[in-house]
Parts: C-alpha cells; structure tokens; sequence
C-alpha cells in the first residue's frame, strides 16, 4: 500500500512539474519526468534561450494557441489619392456630336495642364489653365455634386444637332444632352479649355 502512494505521490510531481516547466505555456515541448520527480532540464533551457523583447518594444504577451495580431501601420493602409495632386486627373470631359458629328475630349490635370483628344484618342492640342481658372474650375466641379447627381440626367429640352457630354471625376462618371446639362455641369464646361482648336 505505501509503495503504491509512493508511485501516485511521483506521478503527481511529474505531472506539476511538466505542467509549470515552461514559461511561456505554449511552447511545444513536452516535458520529461524522471522516476525521481525531477523535471526535464530541456525546458529550462528552452525558456531561458527565447529572446526576450527589448525596451521600447512593441510586442506583448498573447494567450496560449493564439497568433499575434498586426496593427496596420500608416505605410500599409492604402491612401486614396486626392485632387490636390498636380498630377493628377482633375476631370475628363467627351462632347460628341453637333451639327458636324464630331468627337472630341478634354483631360485636365490638377495643375491645369489640359490635353484635348480627337475622335480616334489622338492628341490635338495641349495648353494650361492660369491658377485662377483652375481655382474656379474646381469650385464648378464641387458646386456640380457628382456623388449625388444621376448618372443619366434628364428632363431637359432636346436639342436637335445638340452635344452629348460625358464627364469623369472622382470617380463617378456623368452622360447628359446639351438639354438636360444642370447648372453645376453646365458650369464645368464654362471653366473648361475650347473643345476645338481656333
């Protein structure tokens, strides 16, 4: 009967002993038990050769099983790209028809630098709003509300021989008649470079 306490007493030291053997609670190692209740020293070691963080370091303690969590830092979260960027597409603008029939689209840049298109997407001229244009060219476009504006307006008179405009900025893309312009669009095209030469 003692020899058999004794055993269960060893049993249960072991079982203590491998339990509190590592300091981090969930590594991988399994811990050994002598018959004389004596833990593996394996796991000392191991505890001892992890690297602990520095000061200043940003790591913390996780719960047991569980993957350390990142923080999206300011480098890794996508900025979208705003109009103050002088590169940048301010607003594109195709007319399409008139008595002519003809096809022609504006490209103006944030820093007022515009390129004007032909029918085939050839380059056919090129120039730059002074910075006062550019000013009110960008007031008509916040005054015109293309978040909020049909992507089709209508509603307007038809005008026979009329121009078909489509504009893009921000984004969004707006397709009206020469009829149907609301004030805001019919604004954007007054601050706008000529659709043709001369």
């Amino acid at each position: 009967m003692r020899a058999l306490r004794a055993v269960a007493g060893v049993l249960l030291g072991a079982v203590v002993l491998s339990g509190c053997g590592s300091g981090d609670g969930g590594s991988d190692d399994k811990a050994t038990a002598s018959p004389s209740g004596g833990g593996s020293s394996s796991n000392t070691a191991s505890a001892s050769a992890q690297p602990s963080p520095g000061p200043g370091s940003s790591a913390t303690a996780e719960p047991p099983g569980q993957q350390p969590t990142s923080t999206p830092t300011a480098s890794s979260v996508p900025v979208p790209p705003g109009p103050s960027s002088a590169l940048e597409r301010l607003v594109a603008v195709t007319r399409t028809g008139g008595f002519a029939g003809r096809t022609s689209t504006l490209l103006v840049k944030g820093d007022g630098s515009w390129t004007r298109l032909d029918g085939q997407a050839r380059p056919a001229g090129t120039g730059k709003l002074p910075a006062d244009r550019v000013e009110k060219l960008r007031a008509a476009l916040r005054q015109a509300d293309f978040a909020h504006l049909p992507r089709v307006p209508k509603g307007g008179a038809t005008i026979f021989d009329g121009f078909s405009y489509t504009f893009v900025h921000g984004g969004y893309e707006v397709a009206a008649e020469q009829g149907s312009l609301t004030p805001g669009l019919q604004s954007v095209l007054d601050e706008l470079p000529p659709f043709e030469a001369g």
